[in-house]
This record gives structure tokens, C-alpha cells and sequence, in this order.
């Protein structure tokens, strides 16, 4: 018979991560463990007595599951002893050069590639980046630039283009910053469109909403300046 997780961390601790995803049944076990301190294995008939500390993390809104009745009560009112909240990565910018630079020395001692470091342009880019995936999408983005780098020096040029989209969308929006297209006109509308377009991949409902006029206006002044996605990949 396998030995469970539960019996392995007996008298020591278990780490469950993403508790918020786990169903009605493993709740209704982990309620179990916590109150009588005792468990049957998932096929098993025999109960067993564990004596382990419990540490788990989520990043859902475990109040909000319990009243949407999504999440057991009883069992949120168990866990939440102790509760230490980690601020999401966009708003730790600070952390990031150091992450960067952790996960890539443990990836190049994985993959076995020499490598020197991280450019200053492509951190300040990571920095300006939202980071919807936090840490776990930092992990992934290293990862990938430590197998993709051509030179011994990750560049803006190994970040994936949902970076580099993200950026160029918020660059587009600060050049408006609150302003519509009526007083963007000094500049060269033609070229403002089609970078407006470019940022938000070429779909013209969010374009339209970020410029501030309607999707009519839009493909009329498209229209007017012969602005297609054909000609300007041509």
C-alpha cells in the first residue's frame, strides 16, 4: 500500500497549494484531519490518527467562495488561524530583479547553458509589466528566455510578445492620457490609428474604446487614411 501525504507529513507539516480548488470531498477530509485529527486513504477502510501542521495558500477570495457557497465554512473558519497575505508581484517591483535573477540562475544550471545575467532594458521592461500570473508566470517567462537566448545576456528581445503588447498598449494610452482623438490631431493621425491598432492587436472595439470615439468614427477614419492590417504587413 501507498503511504498518503498525510501519513508521510505525520508529526511534521503539509503544504497544499490552491486550497480554493479543492472539491466538496477533499474539503469535507480536511475538516476531518483538522477536528479529530484522523483520516481514511483515498480506497481504504482503515482510519489512521496524524498529528501535522497544515499550511495552505490560495489566491481566490476564500470569504467571498464561503458566501457564494463555494467553499465550506466550517472548514474556512478552521484554516483561517493564522493569515499572511503576499502582495501580488505588480506590486512589488522591487522583488523582481532579484526573482529574475534567482530563477535564472536555477535554470541555467538546469538546462546547463552559460549565461551572464539580465539586461537592465529587459528588467525595467519586466518591471513595467502587470504581471497577471505573478510569480509563477515570472518562473515561466525566465524559463523560456534562458532556452531561447541566442547570447550569453537575456534582451528585451527574449520577453514574450505578451509583454512586450502590454507595453506598447499602456505606451498608446499615456500618449492620449485622457485626452479623445479630436486633440490628438497635432500629431499624425494616420500613424496614431494604426499604433492604437498594433497595441490592441488590431481589434477595433477595444482600439475604438481606448482612442475614446465610437467604432463608426473608427472605420471611417481608417477608411480615410486606407489604414488595413494587409497594407501596414506588407
Amino acid at each position: 500500500d501507498k503511504m498518503g501525504k498525510f501519513l508521510q507529513a505525520d508529526g511534521g507539516t503539509i503544504f497544499l497549494d490552491e486550497i480554493a480548488t479543492a472539491s466538496q470531498q477533499l474539503q469535507v477530509k480536511l475538516l476531518r484531519v483538522l477536528q479529530d485529527r484522523e483520516f481514511e486513504p483515498v480506497g481504504g477502510t482503515k482510519t489512521h490518527k496524524v498529528d501535522c501542521r497544515l499550511v495552505l495558500a490560495t489566491n481566490e477570495n476564500l470569504e467571498q467562495m464561503v458566501a457564494e457557497g463555494k467553499f465550506r465554512q466550517d472548514l474556512y473558519y478552521r484554516i483561517n488561524v493564522i493569515s499572511l497575505t503576499q502582495p501580488p508581484l505588480r506590486e512589488r517591483v522591487g522583488d523582481i530583479p532579484l526573482l529574475a535573477e534567482h530563477y535564472l540562475q536555477h535554470f541555467i544550471e538546469q538546462v546547463g547553458k552559460q549565461m551572464e545575467g539580465i539586461d537592465d532594458e529587459a528588467i525595467q521592461l519586466m518591471q513595467r509589466y502587470s504581471w497577471p500570473g505573478n510569480v509563477r508566470e515570472l518562473v515561466n517567462v525566465i524559463e523560456r528566455a534562458v532556452v531561447l537566448a541566442n547570447s550569453k545576456r537575456i534582451t528585451v528581445n527574449d520577453l514574450p510578445d505578451s509583454i512586450h503588447k502590454q507595453i506598447d498598449a499602456g505606451n498608446v494610452a499615456a500618449h492620449f492620457a485622457g485626452n479623445n482623438l479630436k486633440s490628438a490631431l497635432a500629431n499624425p493621425e494616420r500613424q496614431i490609428l494604426i499604433e492604437a491598432l498594433e497595441a490592441h492587436g488590431w481589434n477595433r472595439q477595444q482600439t475604438a474604446k481606448m482612442l475614446g470615439v465610437n467604432r463608426t468614427t473608427l472605420y471611417k477614419k481608417m477608411k480615410k487614411f486606407e489604414i488595413t492590417f494587409e497594407k501596414c504587413h506588407n
